[in-house]
């Protein structure tokens, strides 16, 4: 993969205003999720999980409707994505399994060790330094558990960035066109995150591209831990 010639433009940390929560929730991201759930199991997640930014809880929702033991603890630095989120949870009667909490990837409040299971997806391109947030995941990450965080990756050049946009935002409005664009600049290239891996604790997991546009650091489940 040749390597990007765009700068790395950072995005707001947090989306925390309502129109940005609500024109989030509004995307329809069901097939990039149904995919980020597959990998999940793929993988061997089973159990308690954690979802690391949230967003408005499309996720845990459906990988909850998918596996009925799994439980999701969901948390997200935005009080109005957790608003969204609530409001969507309560509308899939899934109150009972997952759990929201305000948080801060960098920074967690919760034990070390304590999930089977740590994701998230496409929080990565919001953090100015990813480095705090993957030893976040790292520890709180039971031994032999699964870790799948996925994001974007940043195009090689404006071209295929425009490229991208058109192709991925079809039916969308301007101001979702141009969050879609925004998240793509402000991604890391899978080079850069390979590196950050290894100084993270995390130089055993995959750095694997998934798609024209995603990239996944991922452990897989050891036969002791998975189903």
């Amino acid at each position: 993969m040749s390597p990007s010639e765009l700068e790395r433009v950072l995005e707001p940390e947090a989306m925390d205003t309502t129109e940005e929560a609500e024109g989030y929730d509004r995307m329809d991201h069901r097939a990039a999720n149904a995919s980020f759930s597959e990998r999940l199991f793929e993988l061997g997640a089973t159990g308690h999980l954690l979802d690391i930014g949230t967003g408005p809880a499309h996720l845990p929702i459906m990988i909850c409707e998918r596996d009925q033991e799994v439980r999701v603890t969901a948390i997200d630095l935005a009080h109005e994505m957790l608003r969204v989120a609530r409001r969507n949870i309560v509308a899939s009667g899934l109150e009972d399994r997952i759990e929201l909490l305000h948080g801060d990837a960098k920074q967690l409040q919760l034990p070390t060790a304590s999930f089977d299971g740590v994701y998230s997806n496409t929080i990565l391109h919001h953090i100015p330094d990813p480095r705090p947030f993957l030893r976040e995941a790292a520890r709180l990450l039971r031994p032999a558990g699964v870790l799948l965080i996925r994001d974007l990756f940043r195009p090689r050049d404006e071209a295929r960035l425009k490229e991208l946009v058109e192709l991925y935002t079809v039916g969308c409005d301007d101001y979702q066109r141009a969050l879609f664009a925004a998240s793509l600049r402000a991604a890391f290239t899978p080079e850069e995150l390979r590196e950050v891996c290894n100084e993270c604790d995390l130089a055993a997991a995959e750095v694997v591209v998934d798609s024209d546009r995603h990239v996944s650091i991922l452990l897989r489940a050891s036969p002791r831990h998975g189903r």
